[in-house]
């Protein structure tokens, strides 16, 4: 099937979570609750379908570009990423992700240019299936487990508490400005704003 390469879509913002109303509230789910945020406050539609992506338009940093959530589960992120990349010409360092990230409390952000996957494997896969690290993420704290004896697995497909919920929509507005001002082409400002 041919795609037209749009030429004024110009980022990806690719928010990662698991399909599924099992887990719509679960900690691996904060890149897709961030774009229900989105959805809800800043009025941004996500409503097409492609690469087994819902997909929609956005504007952020002065750009325009699509906002993705991809529905292949959380492992298998990268081929829905390396098809939109593909079909619309984006460059790695124009696709901006936002991920859940247990070595972070609940309420806390990290911003990082490039790197490995710290263990997050949607971030691991579009690194595998990109050929890269040289992307920017916006990594959301869902806090660590309990304890060492603790399954990883179980821990991240657990629910927020109603406490953690609330705290987390309160991070949502700051990271959309840090995704503004990435896109914007001020990582250093944003970094030192919200790291």
């Amino acid at each position: 099937m041919f795609f037209s390469k749009r030429s004024d879509y110009t980022f990806l913002l690719i928010c990662l979570g698991n399909p599924g109303r099992q887990y719509a509230r679960t900690r691996h789910n904060a890149g897709f609750l961030f774009a229900e945020w989105l959805k809800k406050n800043k009025d941004v539609r996500i409503r097409r379908a492609k690469f087994d992506s819902l997909y929609g338009e956005i504007k952020l940093g002065g750009r325009r570009g699509l906002i993705v959530t991809p529905q292949t589960y959380m492992n298998l992120s990268g081929v829905a990423v390396k098809g939109f990349a593909s079909a619309y010409d984006i460059a790695p360092q124009d696709i901006l992700v936002v991920c859940d990230d247990i070595n972070f409390d609940v309420g806390k952000m990290r911003i990082r240019r490039k790197g490995s996957s710290g263990g997050q494997r949607g971030v691991g896969n579009i690194i595998e299936m990109l050929g890269t690290e040289e992307f920017p993420r916006i990594k959301i704290g869902v806090g660590g487990r309990v304890s060492d004896q603790q399954d990883l697995r179980d821990h991240v497909l657990s629910d927020f508490t109603q406490k953690e919920f609330e705290v987390l929509s309160g991070l949502f507005s700051d990271v959309y400005g840090a995704a503004d001002l990435i896109l914007a082409g001020r990582t250093d400002e944003a970094m030192q704003k919200y790291n």
